[in-house]
């Protein structure tokens, strides 16, 4: 085996055993959060790139409705500053956030329980990430494999804020002290990072009296949702289902969806990823086995399980929709609803900004 070979296998044994203990922490922390949800605050959040789609849904937001259900102190951020990190536009960013923001509360996210924000309006918060980047090193933000695959994808040139995107999201986490961040595998690096700057901080300066809690990734159950064209559904891709399509739309997209020449219909991801995506989509509305609904489609082909779809996501979206034009016809109070968002999230930066100072003796 050569030297290169070796630190391949090093490194591959390193992050599986990382990602053992951080599955272990996540196991232990769920079970806590199950006995005493109260405990615990949680931080997630989207990008405002575009509007949200059924991966989205099923992802990440069907399970912040249920953490904001048990009792924990949920919040979302609207991460306004990270379109910025790849992109050179922020041309529709006003109509992306007041949109995310209607999906948000047509799932079910209710804003007297969970704080929705945005990343520009909390000017303490980003205030952060200066004592944050003097706690970890250059090489350590180059290795962090999230910012070399968003790189990769945009085929931007590294910028300074796409560098320092973890340190950011720690900003994101720490302010609000919250203790919890459910993920995706992928982004396990950016919670241990966070982890880091928190234990370095309090090391340094507050071994005493700490400031900042090391949060646990709670690590999602939920499966990579495949697009319309058996890719991952992404926005970038024009694959998704997007949660605000009408359902003329919804049935337009899902007509158009690729297939291939077979005609019986059935389930197998790795040799049919396009009727694979398909059935894998009506399964998830539906709370059915793929395999099933292949079986019971059989020999009625392609046009028959788009049909299949089109009909299983319309009923599953309804209710979604029907309350999201509800919701639609008062702007004015979703925009009311993100300044208060906003309000109340100043007030915790401003908080723990003051805590940072104390810790590192900057009240004069």
């Amino acid at each position: 085996m050569t030297d290169q070979e070796q630190q391949l296998t090093a490194a591959g044994n390193e992050m599986s055993a990382s990602f053992l203990a951080a599955k272990k922490r996540s196991d232990e922390t769920l079970a806590k959060l199950e006995a005493n949800p109260g405990k615990f605050t949680m931080l997630t959040g989207d990008r405002p790139t575009g509007r949200l789609h059924l991966g989205h849904y099923f992802g990440s937001i069907r399970e912040r409705v249920a953490m904001q259900e048990r009792g924990v102190n949920t919040n979302i951020i609207i991460a306004d500053y990270q379109v910025i990190t790849d992109r050179d536009t922020t041309e529709h960013i006003q109509d992306n956030v007041l949109n995310l923001v209607l999906d948000y509360m047509a799932a079910g996210i209710d804003p007297k329980k969970t704080m929705i924000f945005t990343h520009s309006a909390v000017p303490a918060e980003n205030q952060l990430l200066l004592p944050f980047l003097s706690l970890v090193t250059e090489a350590e933000l180059h290795r962090n494999p999230t910012v070399k695959s968003e790189m990769e994808a945009s085929g931007h040139a590294l910028t300074g804020l796409l560098l320092t995107y973890p340190v950011h999201q720690a900003c994101d986490i720490l302010f609000c002290k919250a203790n919890v961040v459910p993920i995706g595998k992928d982004n396990l690096p950016h919670v241990e990072i966070t982890r880091t700057i928190a234990r370095r901080f309090n090391e340094r300066y507050a071994k005493k009296h700490p400031v900042f809690p090391e949060p646990s990734a709670i690590l999602s159950e939920a499966p990579e949702i495949p697009g319309l064209d058996g890719r991952k559904m992404s926005k970038s891709y024009g694959n998704s289902i997007m949660l605000g399509a009408t359902a003329e739309e919804t049935a337009k997209l899902i007509k158009k969806s690729p297939t291939d020449s077979e005609r019986r219909i059935t389930f197998d991801p790795i040799n049919r990823p396009q009727v694979s995506a398909l059935l894998t989509t009506a399964g998830l509305v539906t709370g059915r086995d793929p395999k099933e609904i292949a079986d019971e489609i059989g020999d009625a082909g392609a046009g028959a399980l788009k049909k299949y779809v089109i009909d299983s996501v319309n009923e599953f979206l309804a209710p979604h929709r029907e309350r999201r034009a509800e919701l639609a016809k008062d702007m004015d109070t979703i925009r009311d609803i993100l300044h208060d968002g906003n309000a109340r999230a100043n007030a915790i930066a401003e908080e723990t900004l003051d805590q940072v100072r104390e810790a590192m003796g900057m009240k004069y």
